[in-house]
Order: C-alpha cells, then structure tokens, then sequence
C-alpha cells in the first residue's frame, strides 16, 4: 500500500497532462487552442443584433412586419371578445344560455393564453401585458358564473327550473 502511494507522490502530473493535451489535440474535432493553457469553454454563439434568428432560438429583439402585425391581430382579436363579452346580449342565468356565456367565456381565456405565448416568442411587451390581462379577464368572466354555483350559500342552479 505504500508503495502505491510513494508511486502516487513520484508522479510528475503536469508532463502526463501535457501529454494527454497533445494526443487530445490530434483528434479531427479538437479546439484549437487545446494544449497551449488556453482554458476551453463551449460557448453557444448568439445572433447579432438584426440578425434573423432560428426557431425556437433567442431572438434579437422585437418582432416586426408580418410577426407584429399578426401578434396585434390576434390580441386585438381578443381584446374585442373580451369587451363584447360585456355586452352579451341574452340572459346568463342557466341553461343553454350559461352554457354559450362560459364557451365564450373559455373562447376570451384561451385567446389571451394564445396571445400570451405569441407575444412573449416576440418580445412585444405591451402585447404581452394586454394578453395577460384578457387572461385574467376571460377566468374572471366564467368565475363569476360559476363560483356561486359550487361555493355559495344558496345553491345556484345549471339548469333552469321547468314551469
């Protein structure tokens, strides 16, 4: 045992890493700077500013164009849903008619989610705050339906009583 340790403490490690570098260095895919003391880091090269970037990747900045132009669309899209939704012509109270309000209520919260998500991919910030904000306004939409019909003190009825 101690033998392997006096064998341990002879060792010159540096000309061993030395060695190991050269031979690394001779391999096709080898960095360049591999064995001179240059530490190697990998490092992901990221776009310049205005330069197009692949999907799915960090983009320079803002969207323009068709990108922002399609954006706007689908939040003013929503926008315009959300605020109809206040103007909903027809009675809400049960039935088929509760039924309609809470898809369309459904319809105005997965149009801020949708627009949400494009917004941020395009980093157009007061889009995105527009979308959050229709979020929570298509959930409070079908909140005030349905809570008092799972939480309130006096059972509120789906379905509308027959005569």
């Amino acid at each position: 045992m101690k033998e392997k340790e006096k064998d341990q403490k002879d060792r010159d490690w540096d000309r061993e890493m030395r060695e190991v570098d050269k031979l690394l260095a001779k391999l096709p895919d080898a960095e360049p700077a591999l064995g001179r003391g240059v530490p190697t880091v990998p490092v992901s090269p990221r776009p310049g500013v205005g330069a197009t970037a692949a999907p799915g990747t960090l983009h320079a900045g803002p969207a323009r164009g068709r990108a922002w132009v399609t954006t706007w669309m689908r939040v003013g899209l929503g926008l315009a849903l959300g605020v109809g939704m206040l103007l909903w012509p027809y009675p809400h109270a049960c039935g088929l008619r509760l039924a309609f309000y809470l898809t369309g209520a459904t319809v105005v919260t997965v149009a801020g989610v949708w627009s949400a998500l494009t917004s941020w991919r395009r980093r157009l910030g007061i889009a995105h705050t527009l979308s959050i904000v229709l979020t929570i306004w298509g959930l409070a939409l079908a909140g005030r339906q349905l809570l008092p019909r799972f939480y309130g003190k006096t059972p509120v009825p789906f379905l509308c009583p027959s005569p």
